[in-house]
């Protein structure tokens, strides 16, 4: 959405699209999923009156448009890219077969997950989880509007303190707000780390993968 109130920003897939291709450039390896919320979320839909199930399948459809946006960037930009759609829709997208997504991966394609789970009641987040959890991704990261997990909402809070580092477990036992518990508990049964970093910062996607710049890491740890 970048600047915008509603829909897509070109500039900003670009931007996204620019990072991405930095970090394939580096040899690694990436799958993507991708939310929905700034054409449609489906819990508004709800709120406003619809019956959830729909209103949720209408988030997941304005996922793949999203997917297909940045496959477009993508590959505008000489980037090999696959989309695959939770809910089928083969005029558009392959459906997800996992185990077509790691021929792509291993033939260096970027794969971009659309419609979440392909369920309703389960939100983007739960579904990049298990995305990670089923592809065998050594990391999970979580491109977000802010450089990390606060203990308040920095754009409201100006003394609101960053944390560096957080288990599973503090993110439960604290209810912060990181990814909904169903998404953290995948990761934290399938012990794969969770990097929170700003998606508005050009080349921080690769500067956290390389150790660097501002982000929080959620893992495994004392209790």
């Amino acid at each position: 959405m970048g600047p915008k109130d509603y829909g897509l920003d070109s500039g900003m897939v670009e931007s996204i699209a620019q990072d991405v291709k930095a970090v394939h450039g580096m040899g690694v390896q990436v799958c993507l999923v991708v939310g929905g919320g700034n054409i449609y979320r489906g819990l508004a839909g709800a709120a406003a009156g619809m019956e959830r199930a729909s209103a949720d399948y209408m988030g997941m459809l304005a996922t793949v448009i999203n997917a297909l946006a940045l496959q477009n960037a993508l590959e505008m930009i000489g980037v090999d890219t696959r989309v695959q759609t939770a809910i089928p829709m083969e005029s558009v997208a392959e459906p997800y077969i996992r185990r077509r997504a790691v021929r792509h991966l291993e033939k260096h394609r970027v794969v971009i997950f659309g419609a979440g789970t392909g369920n309703p009641f389960f939100t983007t987040d739960t579904a990049a989880a298990l995305r990670a959890s089923e592809m065998g991704c050594e990391v999970l990261l979580k491109g977000t509007k802010v450089d990390g997990v606060y203990d308040a909402d920095p754009a409201k809070v100006s003394t609101a303190k960053r944390f560096e580092r957080l288990s599973y477990m503090d993110v439960f036992r604290h209810d912060i707000a990181v990814m909904d518990h169903a998404a953290i508990s995948l990761a934290r049964e399938n012990d794969i780390p969770i990097l929170v970093f700003s998606i508005y910062e050009s080349g921080a996607f690769a500067d956290v993968l390389c150790g660097d710049g501002r982000f929080t890491v959620v893992q495994n740890g004392e209790d």
